[in-house]
């Protein structure tokens, strides 16, 4: 169960998983789920667990893109009526953002 009440999804749907906190348990619940573990760990872990370098370095690209989009108000709020709208907003955000 996650922290807010919610059921995981199916472990055959659990692909990579992205956490923010660094803990053995969950890190061990997920290995029996089979997902990949791309996370960055406390520094002074005792173990450092071994982790796709690569993989996380477009994680973080990702999670980079998803903070610059969220800079529109009009993404962040999701002030659009229809999904048709919202989602041509994002197209055009994402044209600004990588046009920078």
């Amino acid at each position: 169960m996650l922290r807010n009440g919610q059921k995981a999804p199916p472990s055959n749907k659990i692909r990579l998983w992205v956490i923010s906190f660094d803990s053995n348990s969950i890190i061990a619940d997920l290995d029996q789920r089979g997902a990949k573990i791309v996370i960055s760990q406390h520094p002074r872990r005792t173990k450092p667990l071994p982790f796709d370098a690569e993989m996380y370095k477009w994680r973080h690209l990702i999670e980079n893109f998803f903070c610059k989009l969220k800079e529109f108000k009009r993404i962040a709020m999701r002030a659009d009526k229809t999904d048709k709208s919202f989602a041509a907003f994002i197209h055009l955000a994402a044209a600004i953002i990588s046009s920078r």
